[in-house]
Formats: C-alpha cells, sequence, structure tokens
C-alpha cells in the first residue's frame, strides 16, 4: 500500500517544473497570472518576517527572466505598503513580462539604482536575478555584483533559489548569492536536498503558488519519483497497530551480527536502536570476549557467542541458523578483522541491512555483484566514504542521482547519510530526509540507525520496504532534533542518541496513535 503524498512532498528538477507550468499555461492559466500568485505570497510571507517598523528599507535586484518579474512584483506591494524599495537591475534587456513590471514599477516611484553601494544602507536585500532552470556559469560584472551582495552585512532573501545555483545538481555556477533565507515556489527543486547548495540556501521555505494535482501528476505521475518523507507517511509507515493476543514472535525477530573487542559500544549502540524499534525480539551474534558486556547493558536480549578472531573479532558465523531470523542487520563494531562474515550472510532469505566495516568487507572483497543473486532484500547504508569504497566511478556531487544509479547497481535499496539523507531503491520512489541537525555528526549515531532499521524491517508492516526504511531514517533524525533541542548540539551522544528515539516517536504519533 502506498499513501499519496501531499503536493508539498514532491522533488522536481528544473524539465519537471517546467513542463508542470507548461501544463498550465496550455490550459488557458496566464503567464501574468501565475507570475502574481507567486510574486503575492512572497510578498506576504516577507511583510510577516521582516516587518515595515525594522525592515523599512528592501533592496531587490532584478534578473532579466520571470524570476525578475517575480521580484519586481514583490517590489511593487512592498512598495504598497510604504516600505522603502529600491531596485538594480543590472542587466538591460528584460523578458516582455517582466518590462511590463519594471514600467509599472517606474511609474508607481520605484528609484533604480546603478550599483551595489546604493543598496548599502539597505535592511534587506530580495535576491531574484535568476531562478530555477540557470545552467551556465556567472560570470564577469554579474558575478563582481553576486560577489558585492555577499560582502554586504545584509540579510538576503532569494526567490525560488539563490543565483548561481543548478537547479538539480546544487552545483555553484561559478559564483552564487549567499542568501539568509530561501523561498522555494511551487513544488521543492531537487538543490535544496544537495549537500554542496545548503550553505547558500540559509532557512529554506516552499510557499504553494495553488499547482493543481493533476498538473503534478501530468508530469510526475501518480507516484512522484523523488519525494520528502513526512509525518504522517512515517506515522503510517510504524507498525503501530497490534491485536490484543499477539505474541513477540509475531512482531519479529532482528538478528543483529557486530562487534568486536576494540569496538563493542557499535554492537551496544546497534542493539539500543533495535530494541526502540518495537521488534518482539533481537538477537545479537557477537565475539565472545564481549558477550558478558551485551547481557549487562540489554538483559532482554537474546546474546550468541561467535568465535573471535586473534584480534577479537567475529571469526565466522559457525553454526548460527540465520532461518530463525526475520530481519539481520551486519556491521557496526565489526572491525576490519572479521571473517567472512558478509559472504555467509548473503544467502539469508529476509531483509539483509549491510552497514559500517559490513560495507567495508563488501567493497574490499568486491561482493558488490553478488547482492542481485538475492531472492530477498538488502540495504546499504553508507556514509559519504563508505559510499565512495562501493561506488568509485560515481560522483556524490549530484546525490540523488548517485544513490538512484548506486541502487540500480546494487540492486539493493541504498540509503546515504548526510545532512539530507537520502534513499533509493531499484524500483519504486526516492525518499529524501528534509530536516535534520548536525548534532548527528558523531560516532556511533549511524550504529544506532542500524538497529532501528533492523528491528522496523523485521516486524510485519504492508508499506514498501524503502518507505520503511525512509521512516526509521526520518525517526532517528526526529530523535536527533529533538535531543539537540533539550542538550544543545553538542550534547548528542549517540547513547543519548537512542534514548530520545522514544520520546520523539511519542511526540510524533498523537496521543491516540496506539492501541
Amino acid at each position: 500500500m502506498t499513501v499519496a503524498s501531499p503536493w508539498f512532498r514532491a522533488v522536481v528538477s528544473a524539465a519537471q517544473m517546467q513542463e508542470i507550468e507548461n501544463w498550465l499555461f496550455a490550459q488557458g492559466m496566464p503567464v501574468a497570472a501565475l507570475m502574481e500568485k507567486a510574486a503575492l505570497q512572497i510578498a506576504n510571507r516577507l511583510s510577516l518576517l521582516y516587518p515595515l517598523t525594522k525592515f523599512p528599507r528592501i533592496g531587490v535586484l532584478v534578473g532579466p527572466g520571470h524570476n525578475g518579474g517575480d521580484g519586481l512584483v514583490v517590489a511593487r506591494e512592498l512598495k504598497l505598503q510604504d516600505y522603502q524599495v529600491k531596485v538594480l537591475q543590472p542587466l538591460d534587456q528584460l523578458k516582455p513580462l517582466t518590462q511590463n513590471h519594471a514600467d509599472y514599477g517606474k511609474g508607481l516611484g520605484i528609484p533604480w539604482v546603478d550599483d551595489v553601494q546604493a543598496l548599502a544602507h539597505c535592511d534587506l536585500i530580495i535576491d531574484a536575478l535568476f531562478g530555477f532552470g540557470l545552467t551556465r556559469p556567472i560570470t564577469g560584472a554579474i558575478a563582481d555584483l553576486v560577489t558585492a551582495i555577499n560582502a554586504l552585512p545584509i540579510p538576503v532573501v532569494s526567490i525560488d533559489l539563490p543565483s548561481g545555483i543548478h537547479t538539480d545538481t546544487g552545483e555553484i555556477l561559478g559564483t552564487a548569492v549567499q542568501a539568509d533565507r530561501s523561498f522555494c515556489l511551487g513544488l521543492w527543486k531537487r538543490a535544496y536536498f544537495q549537500d554542496r547548495a545548503l550553505a547558500h540556501l540559509g532557512q529554506t521555505e516552499l510557499l504553494g503558488i495553488g499547482l493543481p494535482l493533476q498538473a503534478i501528476a501530468s508530469v510526475l505521475g501518480q507516484i512522484w519519483p523523488v519525494q520528502i518523507l513526512g509525518t504522517e507517511q512515517a506515522r503510517r509507515t510504524l507498525p503501530l497497530s497490534r491485536s490484543l493476543v499477539t505474541h513477540k514472535y509475531q512482531q519479529g525477530h532482528v538478528l543483529l551480527i557486530c562487534g568486536s573487542q576494540q569496538y563493542a559500544g557499535g554492537a551496544l549502540l546497534a542493539c539500543l536502536g533495535a530494541r526502540a524499534s518495537g521488534v518482539g525480539m533481537v538477537t545479537m551474534a557477537v565475539p565472545t570476549g564481549i558477550k558478558a558486556l551485551l547481557h549487562s547493558q540489554c538483559p532482554e536480549v537474546l546474546v550468541q557467542g561467535l568465535l573471535e578472531t586473534s584480534s577479537g573479532a567475529i571469526a565466522g558465523l559457525g553454526n548460527l541458523d540465520l532461518s530463525r531470523y526475520t530481519a539481520v542487520a551486519l556491521g557496526p563494531g565489526l572491525g576490519l578483522d572479521v571473517g567472512p562474515v558478509v559472504e555467509e550472510v548473503l544467502p539469508v532469505n529476509c531483509p539483509l541491512i549491510l552497514d559500517a566495516d559490513g560495507l567495508n568487507q563488501l567493497a574490499r572483497q568486491q561482493l558488490l555483484p553478488l547482492l542481485a543473486e538475492r531472492t530477498a532484500p538488502t540495504v546499504l547504508t553508507p556514509h559519504g566514504g563508505e559510499f565512495q569504497r562501493l561506488f568509485p566511478d560515481l560522483d556524490q556531487g549530484d546525490r540523488l542521482t548517485a544513490v538512484q544509479t548506486a541502487a540500480a547497481i546494487s540492486q539493493a535499496t541504498v540509503l546515504l547519510k548526510g545532512a539530507k539523507t537520502v534513499i533509493a531503491s531499484p524500483t519504486g520512489p526516492t525518499w529524501v530526509i528534509k530536516d535534520s541537525t548536525p548534532a548527528l555528526a558523531r560516532g556511533g549515531s549511524g550504529d544506532v540507525l542500524t538497529g532501528l532499521i533492523g528491528g522496523l524491517l523485521a516486524q510485519p508492516g504492508e508499506f514498501a520496504l524503502t518507505q520503511r526504511v525512509a521512516t526509521a531514517a526520518w525517526w532517528h533524525a526526529q530523535a536527533g532534533i529533538l535531543a539537540a533541542q533539550q542538550r544543545t548540539v553538542l550534547g548528542v551522544d549517540a547513547q543519548h542518541l537512542a534514548e530520545y528515539l522514544i520520546p520523539a516517536c511519542r511526540q510524533w504519533i498523537g496521543q491516540n496513535a496506539t492501541n
């Protein structure tokens, strides 16, 4: 079962956005009317965020296209609200509709200025130079203008995207405006989820412009190719509804193969993530030398001791019966001296999650092609370095394309960690986790996520596996956000992160979401 996302969850490329707008125009929507809708939304939002009493002087940078037209309508509306507005238009030739708004703005008495210094005393600058679809580098005098704007100690708000950012890849095209806030219009653009664009976006916000769902569906289809996972989708995906007569083995049994003498904490953190998932049973397969540690910290968990290498890593799975489990997660804390555990676990006939040194072994032993032979789903959860080792020919600059390509190559669901975590499968939509926190950039955070994913996938559920993986990533991020709010960004070590999983869950499932 797939839950349809509302329009504000879709993520589009520049070409897709243009197609959607063309559909509107073909149905009779005037271009001028769409521009008015967008610009009025921006003007209304600006007047709330930057009230006249505190930000009376506004500078507007106007480009030649419809993004510049949006800026001119905003300038007009702010002028009519008694803001002191100035316009800097560095290029003479404007599109006809943009020129019409320029003529009207001048008729209202809005002054046009010649250089950046004329904006130096403004309280706010609105960037309407270039919108979505820019592909050529910004050079020459316009590049100098952008550099000068970035040097001013004045907040900048960009319309749709900061000028100079590639809409799809997030690449900086020569130079780009350093915005304090960006208003994305209509639908989220791919650049908002590319790491290299994030430093230029500032605070981000989507402003609706009244796009009908049939316009979006005409281009994206009924199941949108790239989507943001939201609260309602995450809540629906969780296995919250349980029969009064259920028992632990009906709620799933996850096996975590992890840990070593050197990295015993990785096993413990994965265990904490798994037990927070609500899974019926957790079994740990660890080196015998750390078995007592796991028992003392997680008394409800079954712990299977395995033979060790001379360095205290798992030597092999031995007689471990993999058929008993409904999901298996392998990797946290294994160490580099681990035995052939990846090869031994690949035949398992249930969802398999590979993380950390499980991924490193997969890359080192060149086992990636074997994933396509598996009959059950595989989930790979790399950070950037692990992704590079697994897929050395893929450019992570465009993270969305890289993850989608990696999923196709490996025939696995791939979760690429980062400020905007992306989850793709060989089929079905790609999911993006929009909100996160740098507090998660701590050792052990990924181990907690691995356990959480394993615990969720072990449980029965009707939603597609990739959406359940995305739900785990969203839940993990929400726990990090809540922990950072209460403990500051410095106080979210991995153990505390695991402790916030249940409070975060309780916060967003609602008071009546469980039986």
